[in-house]
């Protein structure tokens, strides 16, 4: 929420500095994003005279004015505004000056050959409207040579972050109570004006939606003259951000910003029959103020006459009985509707409002008569007209909520020692009024007490959050027991792992929008959102691939040749009760170039399933799995899904149903779907499915280095085309488990020499004797087992 200096000292009496109140509202829970002080964009801005004005020698659209600022020789300036004139005052910049609407720097330049020393501004140039017709013109009385910013009386400008709890506080005068209640300065007292109305009113006013609208009152005012709002109303609307718009609009928008308290102004030529709070009818349409169609249904609460809805109530207003410059009648509309009404509507309707936020988390029910006093003072003091008498439908719940406290809650739950009599200043401070016997009754406006510890959190507050000291919890003795989970410990070894292996971790949004999730769905249920972030991010992620594939689209489209990314996070699905199910994830893409050009191996080299692999198979390592038990299946109903490429991907498992991971090159029309250009690669590690270790500890297993040194033996074996070299590693890995270490493929060969069908698979056997060196027999029977292993893989020693 934004206001004005100028405007809270209309209601706090104080003489803190900008700073000093910046630091209180900090200090009492009311976290101030930022500060803009009009007058540093003013800088170097004056009010100045017009003293000639002559037409360019080489222009027909321009006028060289001579232009006084109260000091030295006047100054000549090129000006193309069609108001200029002589005698005029207006605003005149002068070099050096840098003009808000657009950061250009004035400076003393010739326009058409003309030296010009300045410009003359117009509103819009200085950020203080639209208008853009003419320069601006201000009245004979304002001092020539004044500093624009002086004059204007800009003042600055808070921005404070108002949490949801604190309606309260969504007015200025909500701000200044909790200031002064802390002590910085002293609240003034607003007199509510007592208007006694001339008349009955002449239109019916009823609620017959008790629940949605348990209050509704409203007046006439007849003989209104609709125009623009005055200067100080205006500056503090635009000091908040809202842009005038007209007096009668104004006024209402005067009243939710200052007081906190939305409200409703109907031209009343544009009314017919009586006008009645009541539920929507299940298609009825509202063009509303923003000029969008909305279709209503019987569970919203409407504002109607006997023709039409004309308010979404407690939303937006309807178009076609808006206030214009040739309305004279108005109806004055002040309302209470249910919080758990407004924010299923606006949900449902997808609009947000200034009202909607404040009548959402819960407006003060007390302020219905006030409030409409309020509203008529300022409508006719400034529009004029006669109102009618108050018109009184329903009751507001304006019980108080009673709290038992006990002040030494304070010093428990607080955390800080205040003393009784400061407790109860405070509390009386912020309007609680208290017992005796410290029975409190909450102001109706305070929907967010319910019960002590709320009274701790205002008392605290209003002390001063900073006095609350700082107190370590307590702590047992000894070293202190790990915290994280195993699956949190899992996730830190898979960063740093893959960070070692030289990528980079992303972290995307877990949204996406609905098309890229049913690409990756495999015709999983979406968790698809009611009121989602934009319609971009509609839909919970089953997969963490989109998200990374998204980002390398955006680092390619910036130039890079290449990216490694990869992330651990969690997909979403629907559980078998209709519940979340959420699963952690590594998500890998490596896209573009896996090595640039160069003279060493000439063309840039992209990625290929192969990398896919080596990343998939070394995070599992890292992750704990038994990465020499995972197979491989890639065939019909094994594959990695219809996202990757047939002939270039598959899974890994651990038995035939257990999935760890998939890989492989993504499919073209994935690739397509994406917008992104190959070749593309990608990895997803279930992590829910890497089987734990048993009896695992904390310390690490006792390394023990064998005594005598490894020996090699390299065979070369015919096996059938299709097989795996894989499961022809696995099978020589399995012949001796104690004395055969490694196995790795060093060479694949098809071609002259082999027969059609078949391919030569050479495989490198580490074998690591244990108590004393392998005698020639023993090695030869070791291989003899090693032969009969990948025989059983339909492969045979080649000759």
């Amino acid at each position: 929420m934004k206001f004005s200096l100028e405007w809270l000292t209309y209601f706090l009496d104080t003489d803190a500095s900008v700073q000093e109140i910046a630091a209180a509202l900090n200090r009492i829970g009311h976290e101030v994003e930022g500060i803009e002080d009009p007058a540093d964009k003013l800088a170097g801005f004056r009010v100045a005279e017009v003293l000639t004005a002559a037409p360019h020698p080489d222009a027909d659209k321009l006028q060289v004015l001579t232009v006084s600022t109260g000091e030295g020789d006047p100054l000549t300036v090129v000006c193309g505004a069609p108001n200029a004139r002589a005698g005029m005052k207006g605003v005149l910049g002068l070099p050096g000056a840098v003009v808000p609407a657009n950061g250009m720097e004035l400076r003393k330049s010739a326009i058409r050959g003309v030296e010009s020393n300045g410009m003359m501004c117009s509103v819009r140039e200085l950020e203080l409207g639209d208008e853009h017709d003419g320069i601006i013109e201000l009245p004979e009385e304002a001092p020539v040579g004044t500093a624009f910013a002086e004059y204007s009386d800009a003042s600055p400008v808070f921005d404070v972050a108002i949490t949801p709890n604190r309606p309260d506080c969504m007015g200025v005068i909500g701000i200044a109570r909790d200031l002064a209640a802390a002590g910085l300065g002293r609240l003034k007292p607003f007199e509510i004006p007592q208007i006694a109305g001339e008349g009955g009113c002449p239109v019916e006013i009823r609620t017959d939606d008790p629940e949605g609208c348990p209050a509704f009152y409203g007046r006439v005012v007849k003989g209104v003259s609709n125009g623009a709002s005055p200067d100080w109303m205006q500056r503090r609307l635009k000091a908040a951000g809202q842009r005038p718009i007209s007096a009668l609009v104004d006024c209402t928008n005067y009243l939710m910003l200052a007081f906190g308290r939305p409200a409703h102004v109907y031209d009343l030529a544009k009314l017919t029959g009586p006008i009645k709070a009541r539920r929507a009818l299940d298609g009825e349409t509202i063009k509303a103020l923003n000029e969008k169609v909305y279709t209503l249904d019987s569970s919203m609460t409407v504002i109607a006459d006997q023709r039409q809805v004309h308010d979404i109530g407690g939303i937006m207003g309807g178009e076609d009985s808006g206030a214009t410059d040739a309305t004279t009648d108005v109806l004055l509309e002040i309302a209470y509707f249910d919080p758990e009404r407004i924010g299923v509507t606006g949900r449902k309707l997808g609009i947000a409002s200034d009202a909607r936020t404040r009548f959402e988390r819960g407006v003060d029910p007390a302020f219905l008569d006030d409030g409409l006093a309020i509203l008529t003072d300022l409508i006719v003091r400034i529009c004029g007209g006669t109102p009618s008498e108050i018109v009184r439908a329903g009751e507001p719940p304006l019980e108080p909520k009673r709290v038992t406290f006990d002040p030494a809650l304070t010093a428990r739950l607080g955390g800080v020692t205040v003393a009784e009599d400061e407790q109860r200043r405070i509390l009386e401070a912020l309007d609680f009024e208290v017992g005796t016997d410290w029975r409190v009754a909450c102001p109706p406006r305070r929907h967010d007490i319910e019960g002590p510890a709320d009274l701790v959190e205002e008392v605290v507050r209003i002390h001063g959050l900073d006095k609350v000291e700082s107190t370590p919890l307590p702590r047992a003795e000894g070293v202190a027991k790990p915290t994280a989970s195993p699956l949190q410990l899992t996730e830190r070894k898979l960063r740093r792992a893959a960070a070692a292996r030289g990528l980079n971790e992303a972290v995307t949004w877990s949204f996406l929008p609905v098309p890229e999730a049913e690409h990756f769905a495999d015709g999983a249920e979406l968790w698809v959102l009611d009121n989602p972030i934009s319609e971009d991010m509609k839909a919970m992620r089953p997969s963490l691939i989109p998200g990374l594939l998204s980002a390398a689209k955006r680092n390619a489209d910036r130039g890079a040749a290449g990216s490694r990314l990869f992330e651990v996070g969690r997909r979403y699905f629907r559980g078998q009760s209709g519940a979340s199910d959420e699963k952690p994830t590594l998500g890998l893409v490596l896209a573009g170039e896996k090595t640039p050009r160069g003279w060493a191996h000439g063309k840039a080299t992209g990625v290929d399933a192969y990398d896919a692999k080596a990343e998939a198979l070394a995070l599992l390592e890292a992750a704990g799995a038994p990465v020499d038990n995972l197979m491989v299946f890639a065939e019909e109903g094994g594959g990695a899904g219809p996202q990757f490429h047939p002939g270039q991907s598959a899974t890994l498992r651990l038995g035939p149903k257990n999935v760890l991971a998939r890989f492989g090159v993504l499919h073209p029309a994935t690739l397509k779907a994406f917008d992104i250009e190959g070749p593309v690669v990608a990895v997803e590690i279930y992590l829910d499915a890497i089987p734990g270790k048993k009896n695992a500890s904390f310390a690490r297993p006792h390394f023990a280095p064998p005594a005598l040194q490894p020996i090699t033996r390299d065979f070369a074996f015919l096996v059938p085309a299709g097989l795996a070299a894989g499961d022809l590693v696995r099978a020589v890995r399995g012949a001796d488990k104690q004395a055969v270490t490694d196995a790795r493929v060093f060479d694949v060969f098809a071609g002259q020499g082999v027969p059609e069908g078949k391919k030569s698979v050479a495989v490198e056997v580490t074998l690591q004797p244990g108590d004393k060196s392998f005698t020639d027999a023993e090695i030869k029977a070791l291989s003899e087992k090693i032969i009969a292993a990948a025989g059983k893989q339909g492969a045979e020693l080649r000759g």
